[in-house]
Formats: structure tokens, C-alpha cells, sequence
């Protein structure tokens, strides 16, 4: 449990970095996160799920590894933008405020999802799995409890802090 706390707090980090590189020096205008802190969660969240379901795909269904890439696009694909469009739904829903928009790209469908979005989660899926996890992992379980905690802690707060 401690490892995929420690996975979500930091994509979710690097998600905010993202983003605010983006802000920088792409779209000025676009807004980077609903919290106060340095974390978007969902970045975290869906690195997560990835994770879950990849370790699951890896250990019962699978044996070649291409098979297990593809499974891991389309499932990534998948989930990812099922993620984006639930979150925008549910931003717009709490904060009543459209937080991005792919009215802009040729096969939207709505705001909050687009098939060119959902390629990119898919190949980011399978980036993350076959080159960013195995090193991570070695990283992510020298990570002690007691810096965890209390990152887990501040995130709790903004949360609060940010719904209330």
C-alpha cells in the first residue's frame, strides 16, 4: 500500500510539473490543477490504476510481451480517458468552471476527451510501464514512511482546504 502512496503523490507531483511547463511555455491560459499544492491527483490516480491493472494483466492473462503492450495501450487508453472525463465532469460539477477544453482538436467529444488524448494515455501507458516503472521501482521502495506520512498529510489538507 505504502508503494502506491508513494507512486500517486509523486505523479501526481509530476503531473503539476507538467502542467505548469505547459502553462509556461504552450497554452498561458490554461489552468493547472483545482488544489493548492504542487500535485494534480490526477496524474497520480491514473498512474496507479495503470499500475494495478498492468500488474494484474502481467501476472494472469499474458505471456508475450507485445501482447502485453497492446493490452497495456487499450487499457491504458481506455482508463485514462475515462479518468479525464469523469474528472472534468466532476470539476465542472463542484467548482462550475470548464478547466480544459479539446473543442480544439479534430476528434473531440465534448470538452473533456478527444481520440488524440486518448492515443497519448495509451502510449504514456505503455512508456510508463516498460521504461519508467522498473526504474522507479528501485527509487519508490527506498522512499522511508516518515517523508510519506506527512507529504500524505499536506495533500490531505489541501484537499479539505480546497472543497470546504
Amino acid at each position: 500500500m505504502l508503494y502506491y502512496v508513494n507512486v500517486f503523490l509523486i505523479f501526481s507531483f509530476f503531473g503539476f510539473l507538467i502542467e505548469t511547463i505547459l502553462k509556461m511555455f504552450v497554452h498561458p491560459t490554461m489552468n493547472n490543477g483545482i488544489l493548492h499544492g504542487p500535485w494534480i491527483p490526477v496524474y497520480g490516480l491514473g498512474v496507479v490504476i495503470i499500475a494495478l491493472i498492468t500488474k494484474f494483466v502481467n501476472q494472469e492473462l499474458v505471456t508475450t510481451k507485445w501482447k502485453k503492450m497492446v493490452i497495456t495501450f487499450f487499457a491504458g487508453s481506455l482508463l485514462l480517458t475515462l479518468i479525464e472525463f469523469l474528472g472534468g465532469h466532476l470539476i465542472q460539477a463542484i467548482f462550475n468552471e470548464v478547466f480544459w477544453s479539446y473543442y480544439d482538436m479534430k476528434y473531440h467529444f465534448g470538452h473533456y476527451i478527444c481520440l488524440e488524448m486518448s492515443i497519448i494515455w495509451g502510449l504514456v501507458s505503455v512508456l510508463f510501464l516498460y521504461i519508467i516503472k522498473p526504474w522507479l521501482n528501485v527509487i519508490v521502495k527506498k522512499i522511508p514512511i516518515w517523508i510519506t506520512i506527512p507529504i500524505f498529510i499536506l495533500f490531505i489538507v489541501d484537499v479539505i482546504i480546497t472543497f470546504l
